[in-house]
């Protein structure tokens, strides 16, 4: 029979005060609230990247308002499309007085910078973990530490044996920490960089409607 392991996880778990747990526990959300994010917004920047790949079909339509109708319900395309067909048709009032050139810029901008926040939306909580989940874990390898030198002080032995269990089990709050950091910050950098990758087809996508735009007789 395999005896459990005395330095292990589940003796760290059962060892350790409501302190201790409370740490654990928060570094296990913090996981997996990365991980989450991670992987939706992936699929997130996938979809993007295939509506952009898709939308050669709006450039072979007879009129913009065809063209939209080719694009994906719910896209940031489609959003953008909308965003200045609605603005070179409310070009009136004291809008009247805005250049329409500006104005289509300023209202086709506008809708990439809410496409951008979109995509933004959960990489300040990916920051944020991989910030602060080091210092999390060293906060419990703290505690842990203090808890078992406190125990051993009372106990008056200060053997190996007596120190080497309470102390690694202290010292494995500072590697979950880390492994909960690691993969945050990569995760941030990754998807930051890809990103950058879909909103260049965003804005350049824009760009060639910003010219069809201003092309249309009115």
């Amino acid at each position: 029979m395999t005896e459990s392991n005395p330095y292990g996880l589940a003796a760290l778990w059962a060892g350790s005060d409501l302190v201790a747990k409370l740490v654990l526990l928060m570094m296990v959300v913090m996981s997996a609230a990365s991980w989450y994010v991670i992987v939706v917004k992936w699929l997130e920047q996938q979809r993007m990247l295939r509506q952009a790949r898709a939308a050669e079909a709006f450039w072979q339509a007879a009129s913009i308002a065809q063209g939209a109708e080719q694009l994906e319900r719910g896209s940031p395309l489609r959003f953008i499309v909308q965003a200045g067909v609605e603005a070179s048709g409310k070009h009136a009032g004291l809008l009247g007085r805005i250049d329409l050139h500006t104005w289509i810029t300023m209202s086709i901008q506008r809708a990439i910078e809410r496409v951008q926040g979109r995509l933004q939306n959960g990489l300040a909580l990916l920051a944020t973990v991989g910030s602060t989940a080091p210092f999390v874990g060293l906060f419990g390898t703290v505690w842990g530490i203090y808890h078992a030198l406190t125990a051993i002080g009372v106990a008056g032995q200060a053997s190996i044996d007596k120190v080497a269990g309470p102390v690694g089990e202290a010292l494995i709050m500072t590697a979950i920490g880390l492994a909960v950091a690691v993969p945050a910050v990569l995760g941030y950098n990754w998807l930051v960089r890809r990103n950058k990758a879909v909103m260049d087809e965003v804005r350049g996508f824009a760009a060639d409607l910003h010219a069809v735009l201003l092309a249309e007789p009115r």
